[in-house]
């Protein structure tokens, strides 16, 4: 789809420097995003339960409530949309804790406008995408993109967009064996971000549909991908 195509989205931006999130808010303006903005993360919060947003731009280092609190409360709240943290927080830890929290894409401060931009339609298009299709059924895991639902053993999981974007192509393929190299490309196209950025997405998918069940259905085929597959199967 060109930027042409894409309808113009709803962006929320949460940035507590002032003259920053007016900068960053007119790029995004200029970029065909409608922008709403908020200066802490309990406005934050309290906005995503008002409107629907396309997309969040989440800074970490927030007043009254942080960026990885509100990440994860998110989560826990059911809320899909997609979460993109903007942040001068740079460390390998701090890019896992803040793909734990629920978040999927990370962009340091200080970045190039065109790359926010393009990371912002990619995560809008991939979501939007997720309608109009059928449900995917794996042993007892069940997912729904029509709904962005997914269920294992009748318990509902609750997953971040991306988690779940992997979630699809693995139970597309399943129980065919698909390589980093081919997710990374689904997700990501060209733009691809560090090689943490999947290792971390799928340990959190892991942690979902696997964690709290005897039998475990995402395994790691060293040299090789993942594969999604009944103990049978695999």
């Amino acid at each position: 789809m060109s930027e042409e195509a894409l309808p113009q989205a709803t962006i929320l931006l949460v940035e507590d420097h002032d003259d920053l999130a007016a900068t960053i808010g007119a790029w995004l303006e200029d970029a065909n995003f409608a922008v709403d903005f908020a200066a802490d993360g309990a406005i934050a919060l309290n906005l995503v339960t008002e409107n629907e947003y396309d997309a969040i731009v989440l800074d970490l280092m927030l007043p009254r409530v942080n960026g990885i609190r509100v990440a994860e409360k998110l989560r826990d709240d059911g809320v899909a949309t997609p979460i993109l943290m903007l942040t001068a927080r740079d460390q390998l830890d701090d890019k896992i804790e803040g793909f734990n929290a629920g978040a999927d894409d990370y962009v340091v401060k200080p970045f190039e406008t065109e790359e926010l931009i393009a990371r912002l339609r990619a995560l809008i298009r991939r979501a939007r995408g997720e309608t109009g299709e059928g449900q995917l059924k794996v042993g007892d895991l069940m997912f729904d993109p029509r709904l962005m639902r997914v269920e294992r053993a009748g318990q509902r999981i609750t997953l971040s967009p991306t988690a779940m974007r992997i979630l699809k192509i693995l139970m597309r393929e399943s129980p065919r064996v698909v390589s980093r190299e081919q997710i990374e490309n689904e997700l990501w196209g060209d733009t691809l971000p560090d090689s943490d950025t999947l290792r971390s997405h799928v340990y959190n998918l892991r942690k979902g549909i696997d964690r709290p069940f005897e039998h475990k259905l995402l395994h790691t085929v060293q040299g090789m991908g993942f594969k999604l597959a009944t103990p049978d199967e695999a």
